[in-house]
């Protein structure tokens, strides 16, 4: 039996902003628990139909289990841009597209998943846990360099060389393999403040999965595929969690909002630009004004229609 086992981020503001045609066509491209899901069926006549999309085997499970209830549920199995891309070649097209990106509180609480630095797993944090390399197989062979690299640009961590030298130097002893192993590594180097409300591993972490799972890359290469699923006058709803993959996001937003340009001193001007094809809907809505699941108060939804 199909149940919601936590509450869904901004879910009225989303599905507000996805207008909601009953007789429409939509995809929810992040299943999670199903909350956004169930939320945009009940606003659907028999003659609506619901695509949804996750890669997370333990989501997909509770996806078939709703599709067995729904039957104007179809599940698609795989990460965004695999299925958006697949979407895109089979020329479907739907009445609103939403998005919501980040981990959802079943991952976090599921020690053996990895994603948590407060409960001690497996070093996993792969969406998919059954493909790609693990967090343990990269940590535990990534140059210095690499992991710096990534430490800095995902989490922005101050102390980001220092944290992958400790790393490089405790593997040739011993392997990382669990979520304790890698807190206790980080921990030599950050030590925990009295006034710093992040754990000291907080930045670590989020680094490793955004890497782990080529979550930014994904987004910015299935963004402007996604606008080939909508119909003219349709929405974009994209929930994102932290400021790197809000940036993307409103970057893209932003200029399909604008006609291309060129610069007039160039000797050939191209024969023909690029229209505006998004017009901007309201302002960004942040889920700490409006939103009670306390692990998503960072989160931040925007808002697009095609013209």
């Amino acid at each position: 039996m199909f149940q919601e086992l936590h509450q869904s981020v901004l879910l009225h503001e989303a599905v507000t902003a996805l207008s909601v045609d009953p007789d429409g066509h939509y995809l929810d491209g992040t299943f999670g628990r199903g909350g956004h899901s169930r939320a945009i069926l009940a606003q659907l006549s028999d003659a609506g139909r619901l695509f949804v999309v996750d890669c997370d085997p333990e989501a997909l499970a509770f996806a078939r289990d709703l599709a067995v209830e729904d039957d104007r549920v179809t599940v698609l199995a795989g990460d965004f841009e695999t299925v958006v891309n697949q979407l895109t070649e089979e020329a479907k097209q739907f009445d609103g597209v939403l998005f919501d990106f980040g981990v959802s509180s079943p991952q976090l609480d599921d020690a053996h998943r990895g994603f948590s630095f407060q409960n001690d797993g497996p070093l996993d944090m792969r969406m998919d846990c059954e493909s790609g390399q693990s967090a343990a197989e990269w940590l535990n062979t990534a140059p210095v360099d690499e992991m710096k690299k990534v430490f800095w640009r995902y989490g922005e961590e101050k102390n980001a060389g220092r944290i992958a030298r400790a790393i490089a130097e405790t593997r040739l002893e011993r392997p990382l393999k669990t979520t304790k192993d890698l807190v206790d590594v980080i921990a030599q180097v950050n030590k925990p403040h009295p006034k710093e409300k992040k754990h000291p591993a907080t930045r670590v972490f989020q680094a490793v999965r955004i890497h782990v799972n080529d979550e930014l890359g994904q987004i910015e290469r299935m963004l402007p595929q996604s606008l080939k699923l909508l119909k003219s006058g349709s929405r974009l709803v994209v929930i994102s969690f932290h400021s790197l993959e809000d940036r993307l996001v409103k970057r893209f937003m932003r200029d399909m909002s604008k006609p291309e340009t060129v610069d007039r001193r160039m000797p050939v001007l191209p024969d023909h630009l690029r229209p505006a094809l998004l017009k901007l809907v309201g302002k960004p809505v942040k889920a700490v004004d409006v939103d009670p699941n306390i692990r998503a108060r960072s989160a931040i939804m925007r808002t697009a229609e095609l013209l």
